[in-house]
C-alpha cells in the first residue's frame, strides 16, 4: 500500500489535506474513490486509525482511494459551521476531477458514512447547482445522518421518521445528534435546505444525478431517513440502489471489523464493484 498527502486550495485561501491511497505496485489508473468520514459533519478527523484503516481496505480492493480532511463544526483547529466543510468538500472534489490522471483515477465515486453520506451528496447536489455533476460518475452513500430532525418531537418523529424512535439509544441518541446539529448549523437558517440536510432535497434537486447506492442498518435511529432519501432518488428516476444490513447499529460495517468482518469484508467488496460499475458504463 501506497500512502501519499496532498493539500488542495481552498475558496478561502486555506489549505485543504488529502490522503491518497494506491495499492502497492499499482502501474495505471485505477477506478477511484473519494472518501468522506462520518462524525456528523462536527467530530472526529480523517487522520485516525478507523477512518485510515477503512480507506487502506478500500484501496486493497483495488481502487485509488483519496480521503478529504474537510473543516468540520466541532473539530481542534475550531469551529467551522455549514457550509465549509461542505466547500471544502466541493473545492476538493474539483480538484481531484481535474488531476484524474495525475491521481491515477480512471473516475471519481463519492462515498462516506453518516457525516460523511451527508456531505458526500450534497456536494453531488451543489456540482449539479454548479454545472459539473458529471464528474462525479457515482455516490455510496451508507447509513446517511441527512435529516437533521433529531430534536422534532416525539410525535413528529413517529409520523415521518419511527426509527428515530424505535431504535433510540442503540449506540446513537437523538439528543446528542441534536447537539451536532447545534454545531453545524448554530443559527438554525438552514433547517430544510438541501445542501445541509439532504433529506429534503425535492425531485427536482435530484433528478439528473449519477447512480446511487444507499444503505441503511436495522437497528439505526438514522434508518429511515436513509430509506426515505432512496425512495425520493427511484421516483427522480436516478440510478439506485437500497440496501439493509439486518441486526446492526449505526455504521457498525465500518467500525466494528472484528466483531463483524463478514459484513465489513462485504461492505468493501460491493463498493468495489459499484466503483467499478460506474466507472465503465
Amino acid at each position: 500500500m501506497t500512502r501519499t498527502e496532498r493539500a488542495v486550495r481552498g475558496r478561502g485561501g486555506h489549505d485543504i489535506p488529502l490522503h491518497v491511497l494506491r495499492p502497492a505496485g499499482a502501474d495505471r489508473a485505477l477506478p477511484g474513490v473519494v472518501y468522506v468520514h462520518g462524525g456528523g459533519m462536527t467530530i472526529l478527523e480523517c487522520a485516525n486509525r478507523v477512518h485510515l484503516r477503512w480507506c487502506e481496505d478500500l484501496a486493497a480492493h483495488g481502487l485509488t482511494v483519496v480521503a478529504v480532511d474537510f473543516r468540520s463544526a466541532g473539530g481542534p483547529a475550531g469551529h467551522f459551521p455549514f457550509p465549509a466543510g461542505l466547500e471544502d468538500c466541493c473545492d476538493a472534489v474539483d480538484w481531484i476531477a481535474a488531476h484524474r490522471d495525475e491521481l491515477g483515477m480512471s473516475s471519481v465515486v463519492l462515498q462516506g458514512e453518516s457525516g460523511g453520506a451527508n456531505l458526500a451528496i450534497a456536494t453531488t447536489l451543489a456540482a449539479k447547482r454548479a454545472g459539473t455533476v458529471g464528474a462525479i460518475a457515482g455516490v455510496y452513500a451508507a447509513v446517511p445522518y441527512i435529516s437533521g430532525g433529531y430534536g422534532w418531537s416525539r410525535e413528529e418523529k413517529l409520523a415521518e421518521l419511527p426509527s428515530l424512535v424505535e431504535n433510540e439509544g442503540w449506540f446513537l441518541n437523538t439528543a446528542m445528534m441534536d447537539l451536532l446539529v447545534s454545531g453545524y448549523d448554530p443559527d438554525d437558517a438552514h433547517r430544510r435546505d438541501p445542501l445541509a440536510w439532504p433529506y429534503f432535497a425535492t425531485e427536482e434537486d435530484l433528478a439528473g444525478l449519477p447512480p446511487h447506492v444507499v444503505t441503511v442498518n436495522e437497528l439505526d435511529p438514522l434508518r429511515d431517513e436513509g430509506i426515505a432519501y432512496y425512495r425520493r432518488l427511484q421516483a427522480a428516476g436516478v440510478p439506485s440502489t437500497g440496501r439493509v444490513n439486518l441486526g446492526l447499529t449505526h455504521a457498525a460495517e465500518l467500525i466494528f471489523k472484528e466483531a463483524v468482518g463478514d459484513v465489513y469484508d462485504s461492505t468493501l467488496t460491493d463498493i468495489a464493484r459499484f466503483t467499478r460499475a460506474v466507472s465503465t458504463a
